[in-house]
């Protein structure tokens, strides 16, 4: 663990904060208001476009890092070559795709004094959306039906059992609400080219669209919970604006997904409540999501907390939060000069 008289050196991922954004900005922004000690953050980028990388006051120096698809091992080395240069305390994936490789390497990482607060395969595995329904049987939860296809001639086929409208999802992002065959073919052929196969098709549930936000300890507790009613949602399904809830329903739900999974580290729920006041779970998140910053704003720091708990310190579990706290996200010109993304795209830094 650093000296107190150190900066702490957290490296965060996920710096795209474009319509879809990446968690990275919101979970850096809330480590700085909330680790309660001097903080140098390392921007880890995929692409050289993200906007994290360019904003003032977000990342202290950012280097590029492997695509997922380029495995565990390139990412071990890419990251333990960034280590050799900033000696690294605590680092936080948070896209789900890159999350099996960061699981992979996390014991290795700890070897070299990384730390991290990541959950195990075995949770991984049992959110998964290909795992999700079995999952809510298993553990008496509200999920809706789904099926994994890989042919966009089986949608023909789930019509029959599920109806319409029903719900096209990636096996990592992107979900599209379709009313007709043609629909949900577009939307195979659109989500398949961006992501692979398999594609989720999932029974289409009416109600209002809530998400909860979690932090939990890896021992089945439960160290913060924000629930947040999604007040503008982007025609990519996110949250625009939303705002804090007081729901003891939404709170136990989340209190009993940690304690049956042991969940460790942050996650979303997406939630679903209907006419007639069930939850259904919809999707679950094994990382915070964007709009996590909220959670600052509410008065329980989930990046801030996770950062100590991946340091081994003790954090007591938050038992107040305001409702009614409102998020809005906006849009915001950056301008920068020409040579420092020259420079980025160049060498992998900045």
């Amino acid at each position: 663990m650093p000296g107190k008289s150190s900066a702490l050196v957290v490296a965060v991922t996920g710096l795209n904060a474009i319509d879809s954004p990446g968690p990275g900005v919101a979970v850096i922004r809330a480590i700085r208001e909330g680790i309660g000690r001097p903080v140098r953050i390392i921007g880890l980028a995929y692409e050289n476009l993200e906007p994290g990388i360019y904003m003032d006051g977000i990342c202290d120096k950012t280097y590029q890092i492997s695509y997922p698809a380029a495995g565990a091992e390139v990412l071990f080395n890419v990251i333990k070559g960034i280590h050799g240069k900033e000696k690294i305390d605590v680092i936080i994936p948070n896209f789900d795709a890159e999350l099996y490789n960061f699981i992979t390497i996390a014991p290795r990482l700890k070897s070299l004094g990384i730390h991290s607060f990541l959950p195990s395969f075995e949770m991984f595995d049992a959110r998964d959306k290909l795992n999700l329904y079995s999952f809510g049987q298993k553990n008496n939860f509200f999920v809706p039906k789904d099926r994994a296809i890989y042919s966009i001639n089986d949608l023909s086929l789930i019509e029959e059992e599920f109806g319409y409208p029903l719900v096209v999802k990636g096996k990592f992002y992107e979900a599209v609400v379709a009313y007709t065959l043609e629909q949900a073919q577009k939307a195979f052929l659109k989500i398949s080219a961006k992501w692979g196969l398999p594609i989720i098709v999932q029974q289409f549930i009416q109600g209002t669209e809530i998400n909860i936000a979690a932090l939990g300890d890896g021992e089945g507790n439960a160290i913060s919970i924000i629930p947040m009613k999604k007040l503008y949602i982007t025609d990519k399904g996110k949250a625009w604006a939303g705002i804090t809830l007081q729901d003891d329903s939404l709170i136990e739900l989340a209190k009993k997904f940690i304690a049956v999974t042991k969940w460790r580290g942050g996650f979303e729920l997406e939630v679903m409540r209907t006419a007639d006041d069930e939850l259904y779970i919809m999707e679950i998140n094994p990382r915070f999501p964007a709009w996590i910053y909220l959670s600052a704003g509410a008065g329980q720091n989930q990046p801030a907390s996770l950062v100590k708990m991946a340091l081994g310190e003790k954090v007591e579990p938050f038992t107040d939060y305001d409702a009614g706290k409102l998020f809005i996200r906006y849009a915001w010109d950056l301008v920068v000069d020409v040579s420092r993304f020259q420079q980025f795209s160049a060498f992998g830094q900045l």
